[in-house]
């Protein structure tokens, strides 16, 4: 793999707006009619969320990931997909440069909605 180009600069200001926490994945469930999408259930400690990611493919068991603690963006607008909708996004390592994709991950466990940053 070669290295992308580094994105153009953000603000300060810009990065502190988005807002990722550690949640627990609680449930993996198959997306009807969607080959990409799984339907993620995730325990961020005072709440829960549907989150739907794009990890069918890159998975042979995308179960294997169920009680895995990964990081989410939780301030983005809720998006209808396959007639679902997703209330975050899995930050996931690897996809947009071809590798196959990685959780990104706490190096021990934390608090459920504990924040980046």
């Amino acid at each position: 793999m070669k290295p992308a180009q580094v994105k153009p600069d953000v603000t300060f200001d810009d990065l502190q707006k988005i807002d990722i926490r550690v949640g627990t994945i609680e449930s993996v469930d198959d997306v009807e009619g969607s080959k990409k999408l799984v339907k993620l259930i995730v325990n961020f400690g005072d709440h829960t969320r549907t989150i739907l990611a794009g990890i069918k493919q890159e998975r042979e068991d995308p179960s294997e990931i169920i009680g895995k603690q990964a990081l989410f963006v939780v301030n983005i607008p809720p998006r209808r997909m396959a007639g679902e909708e997703s209330q975050g996004m899995l930050f996931d390592l690897g996809y947009e440069d071809g590798v196959t994709p990685v959780l990104a991950v706490p190096e021990s466990m934390v608090p459920n909605g504990t924040r980046a940053g």
